[in-house]
Order: structure tokens, then sequence, then C-alpha cells
């Protein structure tokens, strides 16, 4: 048994091209079976595996190395993985910036400001407040203008919210929502009219109404600043332009004339761009009065002001000059576009 341990321990030991040969020999009276050969093949020609990591340029990738073994968690940020989108793919379409309405010039451009009216020095009626009733014609409505010119995006954000409101209210819960959301914005605006005309009685009953309570206690710091109210609720139309619509309001707000729109509102509204399109018809209005002949003022400034329901203080974006201006362009090609759509 020794001698066949090794005479096998040689066979193992000598060059591969002699094996061949070794196989045919015979030892303890028995053939050494091929398998065990090739195996024995196999270990003796095996070499030593290289490790391809340290071909790597570590310098060149110390970045990467880096950010793969520093970090737990993932080293991708929102950042990279536009910056990897956009190598791969491309810049998505919709990132795309679209082209500003205001770069644009409307082709039936009419001044803001009416250079043409005459203002009164003397206003003998000047403490009664304007209220003219609108009357319907031909003419489109502000309202209905701004509503049939909205964007893709504006119109895609206002649809999703109205199925979002029906998936959680249902159909006929949703009429109820708006239809109540429209009952408080009248309750609200007659109860400011109350309280500018001085109705002392009326108003004070307002303010106990629950569904108005909440808003009327949001304004009371605007209200300090309100003074010399010209128009409460009153109808006005562009003359020249040919639209019309209905004014919360016109009066001084911190000393400067002012078209003021009241607006409610259940999430807050810091900023002006939160209003959407209300700088819009602030600015047709103030158009529309100094155009309108039935107004012997006119208005270079707006105001909006925001009011909450849970009665948190309201939020007044005031408008001036520059910005009414700038707003009254936009208007203008909304306008355009109606028209050309009708």
């Amino acid at each position: 048994m020794l001698l066949v341990r090794m005479k096998f321990l040689q066979l193992l030991f000598r060059k591969p091209r002699k094996l061949e040969m070794l196989f045919q020999v015979p030892f303890c009276q028995k053939q050494f079976p091929y398998m065990c050969l090739a195996t024995s093949a196999c270990l003796y020609s095996k070499k030593k595996k290289v490790n391809s990591y340290e071909q790597v340029d570590q310098e060149k990738y110390k970045n990467l190395v880096y950010s793969v073994t520093s970090y737990k968690t993932s080293a991708q940020t929102p950042e990279t993985i536009f910056e990897e989108d956009n190598l791969l793919y491309g810049p998505p379409s919709k990132h795309r910036p679209p082209i500003k309405a205001q770069t644009k010039t409307p082709k039936n451009w009419v001044p803001l400001i009416n250079p043409n009216k005459r203002i009164p020095l003397l206003n003998s009626d000047s403490d009664v407040p304007r209220k003219i009733a609108l009357q319907k014609n031909k003419m489109p409505s502000v309202t209905r203008i701004l509503q049939q010119t909205l964007s893709p995006q504006q119109a895609f954000y206002l649809e999703r919210w109205r199925q979002k409101m029906i998936l959680e209210l249902g159909k006929d819960g949703f009429e109820e929502y708006t239809k109540n959301l429209f009952l408080q914005g009248e309750l609200f605006h007659t109860a400011l009219e109350s309280i500018f005309l001085s109705e002392e009685m009326a108003a004070k009953e307002q303010r106990e109404d629950v569904a108005i309570s909440g808003y009327l206690s949001s304004v009371q710091h605007v209200l300090e600043d309100v003074s010399e109210v010209q128009a409460l609720e009153s109808a006005v139309q562009h003359e020249t332009l040919q639209y019309l619509g209905l004014v919360d309001c016109v009066a001084k707000y911190r000393g400067q004339l002012c078209v003021i729109d009241w607006k409610t509102s259940e999430k807050p509204k810091p900023t002006l761009k939160n209003t959407f399109d209300n700088p819009l018809q602030v600015a047709a209005y103030i158009g529309a009065i100094n155009h309108d002949a039935n107004y012997d003022f006119q208005v270079s400034c707006g105001l909006i002001v925001v009011a909450y329901k849970n009665g948190s203080p309201a939020h007044p974006h005031f408008m001036d000059p520059n910005l009414c201006s700038q707003y009254w362009n936009k208007w203008l090609l909304r306008l355009e576009e109606y028209m050309d759509r009708n």
C-alpha cells in the first residue's frame, strides 16, 4: 500500500505531457483511473487568480470610491438623479421653459390710465359710495374670460383638485361644498358692505353669524387701514375693450386709492403668487373703471385681501402702479386670446 502511494506522488510531480505514457504503466496489478489523473493535471496547471480591483486607477475613481464607501445609505440625491437622466435621455420636454406671456405685446394695446378722462376738482357725492347694478348684455365678464383662457397647467391642477374633492366627498357632497363656499362669500361681502355703510345693527348680527364670523375677525386689522370708500359691489365696463365686471370695493388703503378684492380661503395664501389669476382680475377692474364714464376718478393701485375662516389674520397683497401695469398687459393678452376663440 505504501508503494502505491509513492508511485502516485511520483506521478503527480511529472510533467503533463508524460502523464499519458505513465498511464499505461501498471502498478499493483491495476490501472489508475483516468479521472484521477485529470484532476491531478488540473491541480498542477492551476494558476493564481489576479484581483481585477488591483488594476483599477484608484486616483481616477477616487471620488466614486469615496462616495460609495462613505455612505451607509444611497449616495444619490435628487440632483444627481436628474443629472444622470439628462445624460442618458436628454432634458425632459416638460422642463423646457415656456414662453412667458409678459414677453408678448398685445395687438390692441390700451393704456391702463385713461389720458382723456377729466377728473372734477370737487365731488359733492364723495361720501356716498357708488353702487351701480350689473346689467346683463353681450359683453363677456372678467370672470368668464379668465375661466375660458386658463393655461393647460392651471386647468390640469384645477381638474385634479376637483377630482380629489369628489373622491373624498362624493359628487353630491362636492356640489354642496362649492354651494356653501359661494354662500359664505356672498354673506362675507354683504357684511363688509354693511360695515362700510355704517349699518351697525346689520353688521353686529352678521358678526354673530358662525359661517362668516371667522372671516370678519380675520380682516379686522386690514379694515383699520381702509378709508374713503368710493364704490361697493358696483358694475364696471370697459367701453373700448368691451368687457364688464363687478367690483367688490374701491377705497383708499393707507392713503392710496385702490380696487379692493376680498377673497375667502381655508388655506394660507401669504404671497401674491398664491392668488393665481386674482391680480389679473384686479387689473381688469382698474382699467374698466378708468375707461367707464360712470366713475369720475381713476385708480392706479390694487389690493387683494385673503380672509381665513379660522379667524387668523388676513393677508393683504398690495399692488402698486408698476405691478398693476404688468398685470394689465397680461390681462390684455388673455382678453385677446378669448376674443380670438370666440
